[in-house]
């Protein structure tokens, strides 16, 4: 599930719980690893950075070199890349382990799927909602696939987290975090199905 809307106010006031330890241990997984993949571009700007640091020196400090300036941009226009690489590669991990810190709301209602409609982009199957008792919409998040979702609806006790999307339906995990073990800094989890 991806792209969350925006929640029901009346939402706030149903029962919810935090997170487990579990359950963000498997999301702090997430963000250690993709610190892990952070480590080329961290090293990137800071090479780039006292490149330009060390050009800029040269250039004020001897005389003959003043022209040396000139190449100084080059390498700061590099360190900004790997910057924005950098920032590219932590910002999701960062935002979703944050989004572990706000409750998962618990709502005897109904989950409904519903087909893809000409707001949805190219990629994804539909939604799907976390419904009240009355049938309107607690949330709903836009779903990735291959098949569109037929529209339905099903009653269910339903767990989910405004960001992440459904947690469990009828207390059964949904698959949105993985169970058992991840793998040291969750390196071959993306082929799992």
């Amino acid at each position: 599930m991806a792209r969350s809307r925006r929640l029901d106010p009346r939402a706030r006031l149903l029962v919810h719980r935090p997170w487990t330890p579990r359950e963000r241990r498997v999301v702090w997984s997430g963000l250690v690893g993709r610190l892990a993949i952070a480590v080329e571009p961290l090293l990137g700007f800071v090479f780039f950075a006292l490149f330009t640091w060390g050009i800029v020196w040269r250039a004020h400090r001897v005389p003959s070199d003043a022209s040396l300036i000139v190449v100084a941009p080059v390498f700061a226009l590099g360190a900004f890349a790997f910057l924005g690489y950098l920032v590219a590669v932590l910002v999701a991990p960062i935002v979703a382990y944050a989004q572990t810190y706000k409750p998962i709301y618990i709502v005897d209602g109904y989950v409904r799927y519903r087909s893809p409609d000409e707001d949805s982009d190219p990629g994804e199957c539909g939604y799907v909602a976390a419904l009240f008792e009355d049938k309107s919409v607690a949330c709903e998040w836009r779903a990735l696939g291959k098949a569109a979702y037929p529209t339905r609806t099903v009653a269910a006790m339903v767990e989910f987290s405004v960001f992440a999307g459904i947690h469990a339906i009828d207390g059964r995990p949904t698959g949105l975090l993985p169970v058992g073990d991840l793998p040291p800094l969750t390196i071959g989890i993306a082929p799992r199905r």
